[in-house]
This record gives C-alpha cells, sequence and structure tokens, in this order.
C-alpha cells in the first residue's frame, strides 16, 4: 500500500473530533499560503508609516521647520499663496494647511501637469522653502504599497481578500491553538526555548505568539478594512449618515460626495464624512441682476479666521474652492478622533453650509474612527504607536515561523498540506467560513473557488492531490 493510501486510510479511522482538527488544519495551512506574503508586506509597510510624523521631520526638516516668532507677524495666507503661484503660475491650488506651529511652515497642495506636490511656505516673510513630491517620497511609496500594492483598484481588492482571510486564519489559529492532552504553561502559554527539537521551538515559537497577538492583529485588521474599496465603501454607504441640522436648509442633492477629497492617497477627511454630500455655493458670479454690484469672495484668510473662532483644531486644512458652484472645505483630522472637524463654507457670503462634528456621528462612525486613530498611532501618542508596533512585530514573527514550520515538515517536492479529511465532517468549519462569507464578500467568493479546487479538482486527481500532500 502506498504512503498516501495508508494516510488516507488513517485520515478515515480518526475520531470525528480529530477529524474536525484536521479539517481546521487544512484551512490554516491554505489560508497561511495566501495570507503571508501579504500580511509580511502590510506589517513592514505598516510599521514605517506608523512613524510618519517622526521619519518626515527627520527627512523634511528644511522644509517642515522655520524659526518660530509672533504669530502675530503672520503672513496673510492669501499673500502666501501667491507666492506658490508665482513659482507654478500653471499649476492648480487645492488645499492648503496653516501652520500648525510657531515653528512650522505653511503647507500648499499643487497639482501640475504630472505631478502631485506639496510647497512649503515661511509664514512670516512668505518665502518658498521648497516642495515635496507627493507621489514618489518615501512615506507615499510606503502608503501606496500598504492600500494597494503600487497597482491601483486590484492591488486595493488583493488587499482586503486578504486582511479579510487574516481573520480566518486568526480564528482556526486558535482552535489549532488549544490544548487537546491537557493544559500545560510551557507549550501553551510560554513557548519551550530550551526544548532540543527545533520542531517543537518553532511550533511554541507560532503558536503562544498567535495566542498573545490575537486580539491587536485582530483589531489591526478590522480596523484598516473601512479604509479598503469594495467592503469599505459598501460599509460606508450603509452607516454613514447625518441628521438634516448639520446643514444649512435642507440636505444638498448633490451628486458629489465629500470623500472625493481624499484622492491620491491624501487624507483630507475623516472616513466618517465620506458620505456626506457636498453642497453648492449659492451665489454665482452672473447672477445679479443689470446694474446690481457682484458678488465676490469671501477671500481665503476669512475662511481660516472662521475656522479657528468655530474651533477648529490646529492642524486644520482648507480646500478651495472648485468652479463658480465649489465651496471651501475646512477640515481637521487630528489624533483625538473627538476633535474633528468638517465645514462646508459658501466662497461668496462665507455662510457655513454643513458643519460635521464627533457629536454628529453615529455610533459605528465613532468606533470606526476611533480605531482608524489607534491602527494609525495618532491617539494617544507614541505609545500608541509603539503598541501597534508590537502587532506588526508580532505579525512578523508569525509569518516567519509559520513559514520556516511548513519548510521543515513538507516532503520533498510536495507542498505537504495536511491530508484532506471526509467532506463528511467539515459542516462545522464550512458554516463557520460561510458566516465570513457573508459580512465581507470577497472572502465568500474565493471560499467558492477553493472548494471547487480542494473538492472537483483534487479529490478527482490522485497525482495533483498527492503532490500537494
Amino acid at each position: 500500500m502506498s504512503k498516501t493510501a495508508e494516510s488516507l486510510g488513517a485520515v478515515s479511522e480518526l475520531s470525528p473530533i480529530n477529524r474536525f482538527y484536521r479539517t481546521v488544519w487544512r484551512w490554516h495551512f491554505y489560508a497561511g499560503l495566501f495570507v503571508i506574503p501579504f500580511m509580511l508586506l502590510l506589517a513592514i509597510t505598516g510599521s514605517i508609516y506608523l512613524f510618519k510624523p517622526q521619519l518626515d521631520s527627520l527627512m523634511y526638516p528644511n522644509l517642515l521647520f522655520v524659526p518660530g516668532q509672533d504669530a502675530t507677524s503672520v503672513l496673510p495666507y492669501s499673500q502666501q499663496l501667491q507666492t506658490v503661484q508665482r513659482a507654478y503660475p500653471n499649476a492648480t491650488i487645492s488645499n492648503i494647511t496653516p501652520s500648525i506651529a510657531p515653528d512650522r511652515s505653511t503647507e500648499v497642495a499643487i497639482t501640475t501637469a504630472d505631478n502631485e506636490l506639496t510647497a512649503f511656505v515661511n509664514p512670516y516673510n512668505g518665502q518658498l522653502l521648497g516642495t515635496r513630491d507627493e507621489n514618489q517620497n518615501l512615506q507615499a511609496i510606503i502608503r501606496r504599497l500598504h492600500g494597494e500594492l503600487m497597482i491601483g483598484k486590484i492591488g486595493d481588492y488583493l488587499v482586503e481578500l486578504a486582511a479579510c482571510w487574516g481573520l480566518v486564519l486568526l480564528l482556526t489559529g486558535l482552535y489549532l491553538w488549544l490544548p487537546r492532552n491537557g493544559f500545560s504553561v510551557w507549550g501553551v502559554l510560554l513557548p519551550r526555548l530550551n526544548s532540543t527539537s527545533k520542531r517543537v521551538f518553532w511550533r511554541d515559537l507560532h503558536s503562544v505568539s498567535g495566542f498573545y497577538g490575537a486580539i491587536l492583529i485582530a483589531f489591526l485588521i478590522l480596523t484598516g478594512l473601512p479604509w479598503s474599496g469594495f467592503w469599505g465603501e459598501t460599509f460606508a454607504q450603509v452607516w454613514n449618515r447625518f441628521p438634516p441640522y448639520v446643514f444649512d436648509g435642507t440636505t444638498p442633492q448633490s451628486t458629489q460626495l465629500t470623500g472625493t477629497l481624499n484622492q491620491q492617497g491624501a487624507q483630507i477627511v475623516p472616513w466618517a464624512v465620506e458620505q456626506l454630500p457636498m453642497p453648492h455655493s449659492a451665489h454665482q458670479p452672473g447672477s445679479s441682476a443689470p446694474g446690481q454690484m457682484q458678488p465676490t469672495a469671501i477671500g481665503l484668510d476669512a475662511v481660516i479666521d472662521m475656522a479657528r473662532a468655530q474651533g477648529a483644531p490646529s492642524g486644520f486644512s482648507v480646500t478651495l474652492p472648485e468652479g463658480e458652484t465649489g465651496v471651501y472645505t475646512v477640515a481637521a483630522y487630528p489624533g483625538d478622533s473627538t476633535q474633528e472637524v468638517t465645514m462646508h463654507i459658501d466662497q461668496y457670503s462665507g455662510k457655513v453650509l454643513a458643519d460635521v462634528r464627533w457629536q454628529d456621528y453615529g455610533l459605528v462612525p465613532k468606533a470606526v474612527e476611533l480605531g482608524i486613530s489607534i491602527h494609525m498611532g495618532k491617539y494617544f501618542g507614541l505609545a500608541n504607536q509603539l503598541l501597534m508596533l508590537l502587532a506588526c512585530l508580532l505579525l512578523i514573527v508569525l509569518c516567519l515561523s509559520g513559514t520556516v514550520m511548513w519548510w521543515r515538515r513538507r516532503p520533498d517536492g510536495r507542498l505537504g498540506a495536511p491530508v484532506l479529511a471526509s467532506y463528511d465532517h467539515w459542516r462545522v468549519p464550512l458554516v463557520m467560513v460561510a458566516i465570513m462569507g457573508i459580512i465581507f464578500p470577497l472572502v465568500g467568493l474565493s471560499l467558492i473557488a477553493v472548494l471547487l479546487l480542494d473538492y472537483l479538482l483534487l479529490s478527482r486527481l490522485p497525482n495533483l492531490k498527492r503532490l500537494l500532500n
């Protein structure tokens, strides 16, 4: 009898509990093969992006910092914009972030014919300090790798799919971690680092790290999903609804949403307001009767003064109106999500057309915003960054130890997947993963593909099954 036949016969003689264990193990194995490359990339890029404020300060000190002076000596921001316009006469200025501290520069987002740039201006003398390429600097590349693998929408979907299957991996891993032969501190809660068996060492390192890191890693996955292209957009459409009082008058029937300001990876407005309709400025040039004075724009400086008077926290940005009906958008997206502000202001009258703050969010958007802030390491400072770094490091340990375990136990020339158990005992795991598929549709679609491969193909092609097992 061949080894494959012997192994299949052994599986058929297993108890229902052991068959279920084998089934979960097989799902864990295949999920790991798909997820590990993505999770390694997400953990490494996430670890770097966590420390964006510190890295930016180290990499661009000549752009970010200026000699601090009295705030009363700051030049009008309209004058600072003129500096940028003179340097880039053919560029479009889209957004400005007033200096966040007496020793910080003003940041101006501009679009040229072939690039997205941030121009930095000394707010005291109007000097243009330089520009930064927002598509090719380190943090921009890291962000695109982390969110879309630098291949656009397809990459976004792949990252989302890997993240969802990462949850399957965590759930199956926790089941495999449960002691089957009695509880013992060593090998369950603490790794047997002094074991002479390398297999035991890597197994303990993997399972114990997974036990302690499961909650943190699940938190990272769940709080990152709202930014995903498929599930995140659908989730936002379901939950992001606003009471009528956030608008001045009636709710605008605009087809343009506030989330359109978050383009090219830029985070201008919070996730919670991405589904907020963009109102229009009410007074348009040329709309006055003959002989009457034409309405004029209120100006950038008035908008910034208004934002500060309305309590917008330091670090807010102002997006300039686009076209005759466009509005000024004041957006504050600080580390403390309870201080978030999004205001749309009429460019002619200065009237606040929409004002959305933390208290206007529903319960789910509040939870999402808080989770995103912690996910990015912004909510409680350095301690928050270090906690999320720990989660990333645990994820890297899990990926590497799982790969080593597989590589050491795999037979030569074969994949080494756990032997396929009878499908008669797959009801429970199938129900578990089916529920995941309902919550996360991409998991459901990929689950169908895996079942077809594992059952219809592998079970009917002995040579292929022998190669994989």
